[in-house]
């Protein structure tokens, strides 16, 4: 399976969160906890669902406690029990708030299958918490020789490898007119100007000009 790339443009996000389907939907509810509850729980956040306590954290109607009656998962909006406003014709609405803005006081553990789900995080949070014991130095050292072992022989097998290769490919003919001695030079330079000057008519005869 193909890794998926985090999205960024702001446009794909928002398509993302407006078209995303329910279960989904559901976990962008998820609130904190109270630290009371936290203690109690062992759980950081969950979802809210109507019935549960809730208190407003941030906004106009910061420190405002109550129940929430309903959930609008349409528009992402939870409404709560006694918090409303006046319209200019004089009738009174429900505010809608946003449950990023919101702490759980109180859970509704009604369902059966909220419990569970608590269960299942607070088995989780502990698992987490608890920290495997170290092994001893002596063990750590043995396993670090081992290692170590294994990466020389890895080495060893290798350099052998291409020694091997570099001894069974063909030497290729190199021009031996560059790397001449001095004597070997000497000894084929004619001696006289009469021989170099007929050895410099053969060659150009040999070329046809």
């Amino acid at each position: 399976m193909q890794a998926t790339k985090p999205v960024t443009k702001p446009t794909k996000q928002r398509k993302m969160l407006f078209q995303a389907p329910n279960h989904i939907r559901y976990k962008h509810f998820a609130a904190p906890l109270s630290p009371e509850l936290k203690a109690s729980r062992q759980v950081r956040s969950l979802p809210v669902r109507s019935g549960d306590t809730v208190r407003i954290m941030r906004g106009d109607h910061k420190g405002f406690e109550g129940k929430v009656t309903r959930v609008d998962r349409r528009k992402y909006r939870i409404y709560i029990e006694g918090l409303t406003r006046e319209k200019v014709d004089g009738t009174t609405i429900s505010v809608p708030i946003h449950p990023s803005k919101v702490m759980i006081a109180n859970l509704n553990l009604e369902d059966k299958w909220r419990k569970q789900v608590l269960e299942r995080k607070s088995k989780t949070r502990k698992a987490m918490e608890e920290v495997p014991e170290k092994p001893p130095s002596e063990e750590i050292a043995k396993v670090e020789e081992v290692v170590k072992k294994k990466v020389l022989k890895k080495k060893t097998k290798k350099r052998k490898k291409k020694v091997e290769e570099k001894s069974e490919k063909p030497k290729k003919g190199k021009r031996s007119s560059k790397k001449k001695t001095r004597e070997t030079k000497k000894e084929e330079k004619p001696k006289t100007k009469k021989a170099r000057a007929k050895r410099k008519t053969t060659k150009k005869t040999k070329g046809g000009k």
